[in-house]
């Protein structure tokens, strides 16, 4: 019999359903269990290691989405509850699916499991937020409660391969920056109110990874703070996330540079958002707003920046949104060339810029933002965020 990705997830939700219904053991739940076990095995027959992605409203087999499935409410409900990425491995048994059953229906509900049961259980099903094509394992990550935990090494590994793939010739993968921006999204509502888990640099060379993902969660957080839809959200999180994807045909020894740049150097710099926003361009993907933004994000309210303009016009609102974003970020960050912005200084800059750099309402909505928020941030640091002395302008 041949596997069909869309009637699997069909079993696969009457199984978690009649398992929340009737007693382990119940002939209804025994037989919710097996139907889903042979649409496994019928997978397997065809893909041996068939691979989910819950990413919103779209379910991804693979790499081919499941149009049949598009806004499936289970697939949501998986999202949300750290589920995003699912993988059989080979030789999957009944009694292994029966447990990953469980433990998907725990998750779902917020219930208990046992601790002990899941490390005596040896699993050949991978599930987590986010993971590499068979690079990383999927975490059995502990239980979602009342807060989330900010680990993201998995998203941060997950960039980290994203920009790898673009400097070797390779193309944006869209479902692995979909999938780290609803990593992000879930993170940032672990406790049920806004937080912001920010990332601290721990070697230079990881700055423009750190720093994609530092201006993805505070795009995603400022456009929900001034009300945007939730699919506007989304979309500013992926442009954030990749506003800066040009610079990894940047060479590194330029990136962390202690010193000031030569005017070859600054020059090359200043290529970076043309040079991301034609590989976006080049995609064949839904990038269109990840492209003005790559383009636009390092473009002034007078004018100014770059890349130069042959006319006067207005920048997009995500442009100007991100600006913000990846201006505060790259002033809070220490940099080989300067020690990290105090808070008060950096909203102070955005102050003394507003109108001039930045739109004067969103600088001032930002502040006010970051004002309401400050205890709220997680900064991910071994040693806490380093403030010194800082460079008249930032280097983002």
């Amino acid at each position: 019999m041949s596997g069909d990705p869309a009637k699997f997830l069909s079993a696969f939700a009457q199984a978690l359903a009649a398992m929340a219904l009737y007693r382990d053991g119940h002939p209804a739940r025994e037989r919710a269990v097996d139907i889903a076990y042979q649409h496994v095995q019928d997978l397997q027959a065809d893909t041996p290691r068939p691979l989910f992605t819950f990413l919103g409203d779209e379910v991804v087999f693979g790499h081919l989405p499941l149009r049949e499935l598009k806004a499936w409410d289970w697939g949501k409900r998986l999202a949300q509850a750290g589920i995003q990425r699912l993988e059989f491995e080979d030789q999957v048994d009944r009694e292994d699916f029966e447990g990953f059953l469980e433990e998907v229906l725990a998750r779902l509900t917020l219930s208990a499991i046992s601790t002990e049961a899941r490390q005596m259980r040896r699993s050949n099903i991978r599930f987590g937020a986010v993971g590499l094509k068979g690079e990383t394992e999927f975490p059995l990550e502990a239980l979602p409660t009342a807060t989330i935990s900010f680990a993201l090494d998995e998203e941060v590994d997950t960039v980290r391969w994203l920009q790898r793939e673009v400097q070797n010739g390779g193309e944006v993968h869209l479902a692995e920056a979909e999938a780290v921006v609803r990593s992000l999204a879930v993170a940032m509502h672990g406790d049920r109110q806004i937080m912001l888990p920010l990332l601290q640099l721990k070697e230079f060379d990881q700055y423009t990874t750190t720093h994609s993902m530092n201006v993805a969660v505070l795009s995603m957080a400022f456009a929900e703070y001034l009300g945007l839809s939730a699919s506007d959200v989304r979309a500013f999180g992926i442009s954030g996330l990749l506003h800066d994807l040009g610079k990894v045909k940047i060479p590194l020894d330029i990136l962390t540079k202690p010193g000031k740049l030569t005017d070859e150097e600054r020059a090359l710099m200043n290529e970076h958002p043309v040079a991301g926003a034609r590989m976006l361009l080049e995609m064949d993907k839904d990038l269109d707003l990840a492209v003005i933004v790559a383009y636009e994000h390092h473009i002034m309210i007078n004018g100014g920046g770059y890349p130069v303009l042959h006319y006067a016009r207005d920048c997009h609102p995500a442009s100007k949104l991100v600006h913000v974003c990846d201006v505060y970020d790259a002033l809070r960050t220490r940099r080989p060339y300067r020690e990290a912005w105090s808070f008060e200084k950096t909203l102070g800059y955005l102050g003394e810029r507003s109108g001039l750099e930045f739109d004067p309402e969103l600088s001032t909505a930002f502040t006010r933002m970051m004002r309401q928020w400050e205890r709220q941030v997680t900064v991910l640091t071994d040693d806490g965020s380093a403030v010194g002395p800082g460079a008249n302008s930032p280097r983002a």
